[in-house]
């Protein structure tokens, strides 16, 4: 089983005015850990959409114009994911989409390759999220009295991460930082059944 461990960064928060500016993930295997393939892109969109950019959002990625202005428009990154994951493979059944917030970045993720397109190539539909994983973890240590519950710890990936004693996400929130942080907080409630020593 592969995981497809996942991360956006958007200039806003509505999928219906707002775009996706970077992307990144890594493809692993969940039995060992290993690296399979990564990806990362900053995906340009004209100065019209970025005029409608949410500030709040663009202080969280530190993302500014100059930088989404010189990315990759959104077809080419399409065909680059799509390029990356026929190669490993990548079908429903046999590997998952995991995020800290799927329902966020599944439907910007969706800007860049179509829903139906993401149909005809038979690609994984089940999008998991730490959050419940981790719902689930704390759930358990609060009826054992090993731990608090979810509600009073939080359930963003830096109040994941600071139950788990483990770092915040590194500063400021991109793609690939999401990612890596994802990785070390999903090692650290699930882990991989082989304990693989891989570099991921």
């Amino acid at each position: 089983m592969l995981g497809i461990f996942l991360d956006t960064e958007t200039n806003g928060l509505n999928p219906y005015k707002h775009k996706l500016i970077e992307i990144a993930f890594k493809l692993i295997d969940l039995k060992t850990g290993a690296l399979q393939c990564e990806y990362q892109a900053i995906v340009t969109t004209s100065f019209s959409e970025w005029e409608k950019s949410d500030p709040e959002s663009l202080k969280v990625n530190g993302m500014a114009w100059l930088e989404v202005k010189n990315g990759k428009k959104a077809d080419e990154v399409g065909q680059e994911i799509q390029k990356c994951l026929q190669e490993k493979n990548i079908q429903r059944g046999t590997s998952v989409f995991i995020c800290q917030n799927p329902s966020f970045d599944r439907i910007f993720f969706s800007q860049l390759v179509d829903s139906d397109v993401q149909e005809k190539l038979q690609w994984p539909y089940h999008w998991l999220d730490l959050a419940s994983m981790y719902w689930i973890d704390a759930i358990h240590k609060g009826n054992a009295g090993t731990g608090s519950y979810p509600w009073n710890t939080g359930l963003s990936k830096d109040n994941i991460a600071t139950a788990l004693q483990l770092p915040g996400e590194a500063q400021p929130h991109r793609a690939m930082n999401g990612v890596d942080h994802l990785i070390l907080c999903y090692t650290e409630l699930v882990g991989f059944p082989e304990n693989a020593s891989s570099d991921i």
